[in-house]
Order: structure tokens, then sequence, then C-alpha cells
């Protein structure tokens, strides 16, 4: 037991040693900053300034007189955006002195070329019905919205994707009305029904039966 009293009291003592070496290193390597952004031609302050420090969720804006505050580490890189302003990268020295400064950051406006607006008159309805019968329409968009509007493709996707809410819901009403119809007796049979023969000999004109 008396062997481990010395290493005890060696570690117990040596801990603060190492902990207060790392905090001093890591104080000086922390950058207090302070500063002012001003437009490069006027130098009026700019407000509401974005300044991020890249790579790190930490930023901070200028006040209303472009002035700022912001706590960065040796070497950090600071990001300046506003609007109407160029971007601006910044790097922090790693070899400053001291744990405080200052700085000024100038911003050059961003020039932005944007089309020209024209204003017409709002058109009549006469106006409106004439352009839109004018307009050209390729021949091959017609030639697809002519395929798509076709009976028999219309009756090959109606075949294919499945009814929709309201669709299955009318379904669901018919067979009950049919059901609740023929309540109590025996259905109606169909081959008796001219309305059914009807719809029966335009359905085999149409090919129905042959595309099933």
């Amino acid at each position: 037991m008396k062997r481990f009293i010395p290493y005890f009291f060696f570690l117990l003592f040596s801990i603060p040693v190492s902990v207060k070496a790392q905090f001093e290193t890591y104080k000086d390597s922390v950058v207090q900053l302070y500063g002012v952004v001003m437009s490069a031609d006027s130098l009026q302050g700019l407000p509401s300034v974005s300044i991020m420090v890249k790579g790190r969720n930490q930023g901070t804006l200028t006040n209303d007189q472009g002035v700022f505050s912001i706590v960065v580490l040796k070497g950090d890189q600071l990001e300046f955006t506003s609007v109407g302003y160029k971007p601006k990268l910044v790097t922090i020295p790693k070899n400053l002195d001291g744990n405080q400064q200052s700085m000024i950051q100038l911003m050059v406006q961003d020039t932005v070329y944007l089309a020209a607006t024209i204003i017409k008159k709002y058109p009549t309805r006469q106006e409106f019905e004439r352009d839109f019968a004018n307009v050209k329409v390729p021949d091959d968009q017609q030639e697809i919205a002519r395929q798509n509007l076709s009976e028999a493709n219309r009756r090959a996707l109606l075949s294919i994707y499945p009814s929709d809410g309201r669709e299955a819901t009318n379904y669901y009403f018919k067979q009950n009305q049919r059901k609740y119809y023929s309540a109590g007796q025996l259905p109606p049979q169909n081959i008796f029904n001219p309305l059914a023969w009807a719809e029966f000999i335009k359905a085999w004109k149409r090919g129905d039966f042959k595309n099933q």
C-alpha cells in the first residue's frame, strides 16, 4: 500500500499541470475580434452584414453602424455576405499577438443586370380570343394530344390504371343500387333488355372483346 502513495500524489499534482498547459495553449489561440464593415465607395457602415466562421455553425451580424464583435480562433476564415455586395472571405492569421484584435472590412457593390420590364395594357376579350386561335402548335404535339385523346387509348389506360376514390365510390353505390332494386325478387335478366343489347352491339363493333 505504501508503494502506491507516491504514485497517487504524483498523479494528483500532474493532472492540474497538464490541464493548465492545455488551457494556456487554447487560450493563446482564441481571439476576441472587433470590427466595422463599410462600403468601399462611400465608407458608410453597412448594417445587417452576415459574418460566418467557415466550417463552423458560428456567426454574427453587424449593427446599424456596421460594428460587430465575434470570438474566433487563429487560422479561422470569416465570410462576409450582404445583399447587393460581393462576398468576402478573410483568413485570421495564426501569428497574431494577443487575444484582442480589431479590423475594418470594406465591401464592394455587386452589379446585377436585370431584364427590362415591359408594361402593356390589359388585353381585351377579342384580342385574347384572336391570339389564342392563332397560336402555332407544333405538329408533333398535336399528334401526341390526338393519340392521348383517342377512344382506344383512353380505354387501354382505363384498363391499366386503378380507379380513384371517386370512381370506386360511384361503382360501390351502383352495385348497391342494383342489389336493392331487385331485393326480394329475382334480378332482371339483361338478355331481354333492348338497351343492354344495344350496348353489346356497340362494344362488339368497337372490338372490346378482341382486346380482352
